[in-house]
């Protein structure tokens, strides 16, 4: 989903992706290969959230908000996406979560330094 709305990637990525042009290209080939399907840009970056949560990546989570938010996402839904995997991933985790998303979008939530 090469687009100009899309946030610009984390410094780290682009010296990783500089570093190695053939992994970064095959990278986005699959995430590209995923975005064909019957559900909306802004489902499936809502749904790339909750894999992200599940995954317990902070990385790949302020990603997928990051995205999410430039499809059209609001803070409401994402929340939603952390409350709904609360139950599948616990209460500690469901926290964690929280805390990345908030990272991106700010907010009451917003933690001190960890």
């Amino acid at each position: 989903m090469s687009d100009a709305s899309m946030p610009r990637p984390p410094g780290t990525y682009v010296a990783f992706s500089k570093r190695f042009p053939e992994i970064a290209r095959a990278w986005e080939i699959l995430g590209e290969a995923g975005t064909h399907g019957p559900l909306d840009k802004k489902t499936a970056r809502l749904v790339k959230i909750g894999i992200s949560i599940a995954s317990r990546s902070e990385g790949a989570t302020h990603s997928a908000v990051r995205k999410a938010i430039a499809d059209g996402a609001t803070s409401d839904e994402i929340h939603q996406v952390v409350a709904l995997a609360a139950s599948t991933i616990g209460l500690p985790n469901a926290v964690a979560a929280f805390t990345w998303v908030e990272d991106v979008i700010g907010g009451e939530g917003k933690h001190g330094p960890r």
